[in-house]
């Protein structure tokens, strides 16, 4: 089969022939329908940060696809049926697990990082997370189900706990940050959109942003937009740059919490005396955990969250290299990627 391999940060996806995984037990195998191009991706091929499995490596954590084989013990899944890939995969057995926080489990195992991941055309994963996808889904746009959305859906409901009438920063629209506005936006909150790019601060507002801030040129918005808001209730940095995450607490109201989303290998500068003397909060937010997964499919199946905006392109593996490159310049909110 095709795929992109990683052969070390700083080199290009090398695309190869390579065998074809076979199913095990209590795994399956999935013939990839897609898989989104995301930013964590980029943190391994530009930034330095490390794999947990050594290169070459299939990159690549979020795919939708179609069951190709299944492995001894599986009785949940049968050939050819649709299925979406979490991008975190979990044990059920850990301390974190126990205590409903799976999304951190212990010993978690995330495709194009322990494992081969699904630029490529087959992928194989343990069954245990695998969702079904309801027939109403297009895999194709699903994928970003995997993570982007989902990711969206636990910092908003489980660590900023938006609620109705909360007044609500969402600092960057990418595919994240546009997936939390809908959802903050669903949860009835009043939703701020922060940006550099106009066109993303446009697709804000159509997803359910009433207001929208262009950051560009500004090291202070963080300040605006508490003085045109007498200060936001909650405030989401989904980005991860030390710059966006300080302007996103100088946003906050006294009392506010601050979900941070966004990954920075930096130190980060926040003010201690707002957070003690304002009783602010200071929370991190990674991926999602199994059990909302039905949730967020069950949202898109009714149409209350759309996925097709957020999918900006849609490239052939062939193709991968360029989609980077438009991730990078930020002409893109999230490319999925056709193996097939």
């Amino acid at each position: 089969m095709k795929a992109a391999v990683f052969k070390g940060s700083g080199q290009p996806l090398s695309i190869e022939n390579v065998s074809k995984p076979t199913s095990l037990p209590d795994q399956i195998v999935v013939k990839v329908a897609a898989c989104g191009v995301c930013h964590t991706d980029l943190h391994y091929l530009d930034h330095g940060v490390p794999t947990f499995k050594k290169p070459p490596i299939i990159l690549g954590h979020e795919a939708a696809g179609w069951v190709e084989a299944v492995g001894e013990g599986v009785t949940t899944f049968k050939k050819e049926q649709t299925v979406l890939i979490p991008a975190v995969l979990t044990c059920g057995q850990c301390g974190m697990c126990r205590q409903g926080r799976a999304n951190i489990c212990e010993k978690m195992q995330m495709l194009g990082n322990h494992m081969d991941g699904a630029f490529a055309e087959y992928v194989r994963v343990p069954a245990r997370d695998v969702l079904p996808l309801p027939a109403e889904v297009d895999p194709v746009e699903a994928c970003i189900v995997a993570d982007a959305v989902t990711t969206a859906y636990h910092a908003v409901v489980n660590r900023a706990q938006v609620r109705a009438g909360d007044r609500v920063a969402i600092f960057g629209c990418g595919g994240v940050g546009l997936s939390a506005v809908q959802l903050a936006a669903l949860s009835g909150a009043v939703v701020t959109a922060v940006d550099l790019d106009e066109k993303k601060l446009a697709l804000a507002k159509e997803l359910g942003a009433v207001e929208t801030v262009n950051a560009k040129g500004s090291a202070e918005c963080g300040k605006e937009i508490r003085r045109r808001t007498g200060g936001v209730d909650r405030a989401m940095e989904c980005i991860g740059r030390p710059d966006t995450i300080r302007q996103a607490q100088e946003s906050l109201r006294i009392g506010g919490r601050l979900c941070i989303v966004g990954y920075s290998e930096k130190p980060v500068e926040l003010s201690a005396a707002k957070i003690m003397f304002q009783e602010q909060e200071v929370v991190g937010s990674l991926g999602c955990r199994p059990v909302d997964f039905g949730r967020v499919l069950d949202l898109v199946r009714v149409g209350r969250l759309r996925l097709g905006p957020l999918v900006t392109g849609r490239r052939p593996l062939g193709e991968i290299g360029a989609a980077f490159d438009d991730l990078r310049a930020g002409r893109s909110v999230r490319t999925v990627i056709l193996p097939g």
